[in-house]
């Protein structure tokens, strides 16, 4: 059983460690605001991503499918980190004769996973490419008829052309 005065010295070391890293953090933010250069000039304030100088509009959107497909990524690998710590303790549960709970924990765990799983399968949030739905560049794709086209020369009766 703890004493009081050690919960006391172990709150006290929380205490200093947290005012420390307030400290740590501002005086590094103030060395950097004394020490960086104030020089501002148009290239300086241009937009860039990775290096590269922005070609076209930086207002585009975005297909929806970027964010669901990385939202399911992060819940399956959060999910899988705590498996590990669930199957490194299965041992010890077994060994004190309660293995059959501890495992039925982790299949109860696995199944709530695998539900997951069918539900987004199920409602196309894993398919890049969905059926019935027209991608934006398949919307800029036009049929032309061979009439239109005779400039050409073409031989067959239809012909598609991208449309910027």
């Amino acid at each position: 059983m703890a004493t009081f005065q050690n919960s006391t010295f172990s709150w006290l070391a929380v205490a200093i460690f947290f005012v420390a890293t307030l400290a740590f953090v501002y005086i590094t933010l103030a060395i950097g605001a004394l020490l960086r250069p104030r020089r501002v000039s148009p290239e300086k304030i241009k937009i860039y991503e990775c290096g590269e100088p922005t070609i076209g509009s930086v207002w585009i959107r975005y297909n929806i499918r970027f964010y669901t497909v990385a939202l399911v990524f992060l819940v399956f690998d959060v999910e899988t980190v705590f498996l590990f710590p669930i199957a490194r303790v299965l041992r010890w549960f077994a060994e004190n004769s309660a293995g059959w709970i501890a495992f039925a924990e982790l299949l109860g765990f696995v199944l709530v996973l695998l539900v997951a799983l069918v539900y987004a399968w199920r409602f196309g949030n894993l398919d890049w490419l969905r059926s019935g739905v027209v991608d934006a560049t398949e919307k800029s794709r036009v049929v032309v008829p061979q009439e239109l086209d005779a400039a050409k020369g073409s031989n067959s009766t239809a012909q598609q052309v991208s449309v910027a």
